[in-house]
């Protein structure tokens, strides 16, 4: 008998040791998967072309990825994408180094903006370190260091090179979806956009009617307007509102805060300034002829600051200043609002701020919202009134004030003319164009 208990004691310590082994072996390599250079995964994935990408296994959605060399670290990768607050807990950034063709997964840092306005997706940066002396073109996002999706959407790392940007102003448009077929006001809008200065405009599109398409198509091989579709319905329940409490889908707004922060990192080195407004609004100098002039002053007396916030001021579209109809006449079968009409404003509230909108050097950016900048290198300056205002024609605020109340501010009719012959050689060429 001893000899047969000798032997079972042989056998289980044995089993143990190896059992000890095999675990010790297992979470090394889970360690090094997430620390270091991996011999056993190949390059591998497809890049995407979607501007929207979830993450297989996670409720998280992915945008773009944009290198950060602001930063402390010199290698940081800033990932724009939408998140669940509460219900993601990790992410993984995986980079291939092309050279060596070696794989280097991190554990993604997640910053969900601090304005959700109590949806439960947000606004989201994903923070990874690339490895150094790699330099990969491309990266993937994973549930789990264990994933082996393959291939994996590959997202091509942006900003890489600090060039000198080509163009002065761009404008953030952010987002048009629905049917949106307020063509007039946004012909308007974009001629403008022109006479102050733009030099692209970039529309996050869901949707629009077939008429806005004909416009939009225009613009596009014009050169003045970029779509980046944004099927964001496609994946969430999106709400129209800004605020959980007004509806309770699963983010706010069509997403408009992701988008604009995105645009602002798309366009980081390509444009001097970006300009952050609705389509039914015009950042619209009062003191100077043109954007050009009015940042070259601002920035004059405010050097250090990269964020200049205007305020927003109402024209109600229901209260109406008639204009000389003298070459206006076909706008009447245009659909949408003629902003030239409406050239009386909402006074200031009491005790209530006006909202703003802003022109920022995107370098300075670093998390943004709607109205304000969350995060940022610098200050911001607040522009006074008699500087510059948002123009922003909509339904008013205060409907029920008398309209002697009410202040006449025709700002706008400086620009008529120039105005009127412009959006009227547009109309000839798309929407009379398509009525014939």
């Amino acid at each position: 008998m001893e000899p047969e208990r000798s032997n079972r004691l042989f056998l289980m310590v044995a089993v143990l040791t190896l059992m000890s082994i095999i675990t010790l072996s297992y979470r090394l390599s889970r360690k090094s998967v997430v620390t270091s250079k991996q011999k056993i995964s190949p390059c591998r994935g497809i890049p995407t072309r979607d501007t929207i990408t979830p993450v297989k296994g996670s409720k998280a959605y992915i945008v773009a990825a944009y290198f950060d060399r602001r930063t402390d670290q010199q290698n940081a990768i800033r990932v724009i994408g939408i998140v669940h607050h509460s219900d993601v807990k990790q992410l993984y950034c995986r980079f291939c180094c092309t050279r060596n063709r070696k794989v280097w997964i991190t554990k993604a840092e997640i910053d969900v903006h601090s304005d959700r306005f109590g949806f439960p997706y947000g606004a989201t940066d994903l923070y990874c370190l690339e490895p150094k002396n790699c330099k990969p073109r491309y990266m993937s996002i994973h549930a789990s260091v264990e994933d082996t999706i393959d291939p994996p959407p590959l997202f091509e790392i942006q900003n890489r090179e600090a060039t000198s940007p080509p163009v002065q102003f761009t404008v953030c448009v952010s987002t048009m979806f629905g049917k949106y077929n307020n063509i007039l006001q946004f012909l308007q809008s974009m001629e403008m956009y022109k006479i102050l200065g733009v030099d692209k405009v970039v529309i996050y599109k869901t949707g629009c009617s077939q008429l806005m398409e004909k416009v939009l198509d225009f613009y596009v091989a014009e050169g003045t307007v970029e779509i980046i579709p944004w099927p964001i319905d496609s994946y969430l329940k999106v709400s129209i509102h800004w605020r959980y409490l007004m509806d309770g889908k699963d983010i706010g707004y069509y997403g408009q805060i992701t988008a604009l922060n995105d645009c602002i990192y798309r366009n980081m080195y390509k444009s001097r300034y970006v300009l952050l407004n609705d389509m039914d609004e015009i950042i619209l100098p009062v003191k100077y002829r043109n954007w050009k002039t009015m940042m070259q002053e601002l920035q004059k007396q405010n050097p250090a600051s990269g964020i200049f916030v205007f305020e927003n001021h109402i024209f109600p579209k229901t209260i109406f200043t008639p204009i000389s109809p003298v070459n206006i006449s076909s706008w009447s079968a245009v659909p949408g609002i003629n902003i030239l009409e409406h050239v009386i404003r909402e006074p200031d509230r009491k005790q209530i701020s006006n909202p703003s909108k802003m022109i920022v050097d995107p370098t300075k950016v670093i998390q943004t919202s709607v109205h304000s900048v969350l995060k940022s290198y610098g200050g911001s300056v607040a522009v006074p009134i008699d500087v510059a205002l948002v123009y922003h024609c909509r339904v008013p605020l205060q409907a029920a004030l008398p309209r002697q109340f009410l202040i006449k501010d025709t700002t706008i009719w400086r620009y008529n003319r120039s105005l009127i012959a412009n959006v009227n050689k547009v109309l000839q060429r798309t929407v009379l164009l398509a009525k014939e």
